[in-house]
């Protein structure tokens, strides 16, 4: 494939050689697809120049590793031949390295318009590249249906990394993996995923193709994404029948419609983080999420729907209440776990919480305890009434500690210290009935009259003991003595009198 492609357009890529912006003497070369004939004017159909590129980036591999960087300068290019872009197909061997770069996101834009979206790639990667990067492009689909990127493994393919980009438009899949090993080690970066996804912008775990056993999938694992604009229309943002070991750390995370159509596999929900199968490897069910804000603006829309038999998910500091003044805020259920006895093991930690948490079990069993809420925020419900528990009974498996619900405390927490003034009828206990006598005569001229040095707290109750018996200005200046003050209560300190 791309030795032909470089006999058709043998003198392009000459060209390419000549105005690349680095010396061969390093066998690194930067080809700007401008220099192939691309227009970039959103009307023009650019596939002819991005095709020459991927080719030329071919064949320049040298020892295994790439040495090219595909430039995309700022503008809008059109493709309308499915990969385009990246047409990863044996021959050529396998290679690591494979850089594209475009000038920032929204600024360089590459429009993908096959004439039919189903089964329609912009990339695709048939186990002969790892180490590919994207910087700063975005990536709209104008067919609807039409998918991104491809990536089947049987080993080779890994180590992929999205920095500063953005999807934009309906997509089918954003990335799939399919194969039979590795798919494994990538990264998103202050990436923004906008548009629509009939299946998942990640879906992990095609059942096509080469494995005997859809476990043969549990090898796709690690996939890190930070600092996600995640901001989309409807579907899934991560689906994984196969395959896991995921973490995602910051970022604003959001589903602004409704998918426009039931559909027999989703029905009407959208969900972030969609794990559908129970059985897997050891090490593949793990789950992260920190520092997320999440928004659950319609019913329909689910933070976790997990299946998992084992491993664990974890939320820290994560927050969904953002829409919890809603009237439907107190009946969603935007979390759901199926549990057995060997878990998944769950645990929130320091989050803030909307609705209710469901739990159900493929059997009548009740597990052990296998989840934990550590000092979270229940926006609409008490810790008594907060899981719903599908077929398992009374929900003594999950535990709260130090929540705050709407009885302000769980049963666990500490009671709340007074926020007002002490209910004091006396002086405090650490005044006696003569010194609160003298404090009460300002114009006494007896050295007892000044009090001893005392603590905040006792100058603050003697300041109102002061007020509430000095005279008026235009009383005279000689004060009627005051009748003692009866002593002090002992119990007045439990009353709330100590105000430290």
């Amino acid at each position: 494939m791309a030795t032909a492609a470089l006999s058709a357009s043998g003198a392009a890529v000459a060209g390419a050689r000549t105005r690349s912006r680095h010396c061969s003497r390093k066998l690194e070369t930067v080809v700007n697809v401008k220099d192939l004939g691309a227009v970039g004017d959103g009307r023009t159909d650019d596939s002819g120049a991005f095709e020459v590129a991927y080719a030329f980036a071919a064949a320049g591999v040298s020892g295994g590793v790439g040495r090219v960087v595909i430039e995309i300068p700022a503008g809008d290019f059109l493709i309308t031949r499915p990969h385009a872009l990246l047409n990863g197909v044996a021959p050529p061997r396998p290679a690591s390295g494979l850089r594209y770069a475009g000038a920032g996101k929204r600024m360089t834009t590459l429009i993908f318009r096959p004439s039919a979206g189903a089964g329609s790639y912009l990339c695709r990667n048939q186990d002969v590249w790892s180490n590919i990067s994207f910087e700063r492009i975005q990536f709209r689909s104008a067919t609807p249906g039409a998918s991104f990127f491809r990536s089947y493994s049987t080993g080779q393919a890994q180590d992929y990394r999205f920095s500063e980009c953005q999807w934009a438009g309906e997509w089918e899949y954003g990335l799939a993996l399919s194969g039979t090993d590795t798919n494994s080690e990538m990264r998103w970066e202050a990436c923004r995923v906008g548009g629509s996804y009939r299946r998942a912008f990640l879906y992990s775990g095609l059942t096509r193709s080469g494995q005997t056993e859809p476990n043969d999938q549990d090898q796709f694992l690690n996939y890190w994404l930070n600092d996600m604009k995640v901001e989309y229309e409807w579907g899934n943002f991560l689906e994984f029948p196969y395959g896991g070991s995921i973490a995602c750390r910051g970022g604003s995370y959001i589903i602004t419609g409704k998918r426009p159509a039931s559909t027999p596999e989703y029905g009407t929900t959208s969900t972030f983080f969609r794990f559908p199968v129970p059985q897997h490897h050891d090490s593949v069910q793990r789950f992260h999420a920190e520092d997320i804000r999440f928004e659950v603006r319609d019913p329909d829309v689910m933070v976790i729907d997990c299946a998992w038999n084992g491993g664990t998910v974890h939320f820290n500091d994560c927050d969904d209440t953002a829409f919890a003044f809603k009237d439907f805020s107190a009946d969603v259920r935007p979390h759901r776990y199926t549990v057995g006895a060997r878990g998944p093991l769950i645990r929130y930690e320091s989050c803030q919480l909307v609705g209710r948490h469901e739990y159900r079990a493929p059997t009548r069993t009740t597990p052990a305890s296998v989840a934990r809420y550590d000092m979270c925020l229940l926006r609409n419900h008490s810790t008594s009434d907060f899981v719903v528990a599908d077929g398992l009974g009374p929900a003594n498996y999950v535990k709260f500690v130090d929540c705050i619900d709407t009885r302000r405390t769980s049963e666990t927490s500490q009671p709340e210290r007074p926020t007002g003034p002490p209910p004091c009828v006396g002086p405090c206990p650490m005044q006696t009935p003569s010194t609160a006598t003298t404090q009460a005569s300002p114009d006494s001229s007896s050295p007892t009259a000044t009090p001893p040095a005392q603590t905040s707290s006792t100058n603050f109750s003697t300041s109102l003991v002061h007020t509430t018996t000095a005279p008026a200005p235009s009383q005279p200046t000689t004060a009627t003595p005051q009748a003692p003050l009866p002593p002090a209560d002992p119990r007045s300190e439990q009353a709330g009198c100590d105000l430290d």
